[in-house]
């Protein structure tokens, strides 16, 4: 298993992606709502858990090392503000509830685009501004924190997190 921090957020890109489809395929097959839950709730776990590794870890160093990403950065922070946002929502709702499947899918539509941007464009500079000792060692710091990072956005660390995005 590679420590190279792009790596790892790739990989949880990855997963994210296979939910999408997964969620996209139940809802238009007609799904039952235990399914299409049960993916939502893996999918509400994986960005809670993703969006806490680059909000206190990747955005953070990256922000310190390239000073000429700033923006890029700051435009991530507000998409993750989207998302929190919508995930603490939804992990407050049902599968019956009217809304679910239009705030997944647009919580889905938010954060396909912000990894599109994030692997096109943010992560080559990243890779070629920090060089692969850098992205190791933050790597390694992102394995320490994903075993103490929040599962659930009701969490305390995820909670405040949420509360900070929706009150700004």
């Amino acid at each position: 298993m590679s420590t190279d921090a792009i790596v790892m957020l790739r990989e949880d890109h990855q997963k994210i992606r296979q939910l999408a489809r997964d969620f996209e395929r139940a809802r238009k097959t007609g799904a039952d709502g235990a399914t299409r839950q049960g993916l939502v709730d893996q999918l509400i776990e994986l960005l809670t858990v993703h969006t806490y590794l680059e909000n206190e870890s990747m955005y953070p160093r990256v922000r310190e090392l390239l000073p000429e990403l700033e923006d890029d950065i700051l435009e991530s922070y507000e998409e993750h503000h989207v998302a929190d946002a919508l995930v603490l929502e939804l992990s407050n709702m049902t599968s019956s509830d009217e809304r679910f499947d239009a705030k997944t899918t647009v919580l889905l539509e938010n954060v396909l685009h912000h990894i599109e941007e994030e692997e096109d464009e943010w992560f080559p500079k990243v890779r070629e501004g920090l060089g692969r000792k850098k992205l190791q060692a933050l790597g390694a710091q992102l394995q320490r924190l994903r075993e103490e990072a929040p599962r659930r956005p009701s969490q305390p660390s995820a909670l405040k997190k949420a509360v900070d995005a929706i009150v700004g």
